[in-house]
């Protein structure tokens, strides 16, 4: 496990935060931290802190994990890590199965934002339902006015 990301060092404090993150998020992720082990990390989005900004890291690391079906896996994982004050604080992890998939994580990372789709059925299915009850709800504003009067 090496401390050089391309010409950025790490002191041995942030490293071993790294690794004992990483063995955090293996068993958030229900794999066993004392038969499984982190092969190697390293961080591959450096944003420093500034004086109008908080920085931001992200590393990657591999680990061979064991599940609870005593069966060990090659597996892949992210931390990312925000960076306030001097003081890193993690903001999210995950584990993978594939290289792929951490792949995947890594574009909907650079890109920030995902756009909403109106494709996914549960939206459709709100906006029926917020349609539906606007509607039945304008009809007894109208028909209470038309009562009244």
């Amino acid at each position: 496990m090496g401390q050089e990301t391309s010409t950025q060092r790490f002191s041995k404090r942030t490293l071993r935060q790294v690794s004992l993150d990483s063995v955090r998020a293996l068993t958030g992720a229900f794999y066993c931290p004392d038969r499984s082990t982190v092969e190697s990390f390293h961080c591959i989005d450096f944003q420093p802190e500034t004086e109008t900004s908080f920085g931001r890291q992200l590393w990657y690391f591999d680990a061979i994990a064991t599940n609870e079906h005593n069966r060990e896996l090659v597996v892949y994982g992210f931390l990312e890590y925000s960076e306030e004050f001097g003081s890193m604080e993690i903001v999210q992890d995950g584990v993978f199965e594939s290289i792929a998939q951490r792949a995947r994580f890594e574009t909907v990372y650079h890109t920030a934002t995902l756009k909403p789709t109106w494709r996914h059925p549960s939206h459709r299915w709100l906006f029926i339902g917020m349609t539906l009850v606007g509607s039945i709800w304008l009809a007894s504003l109208l028909l209470n006015k038309l009562l009244a009067s």
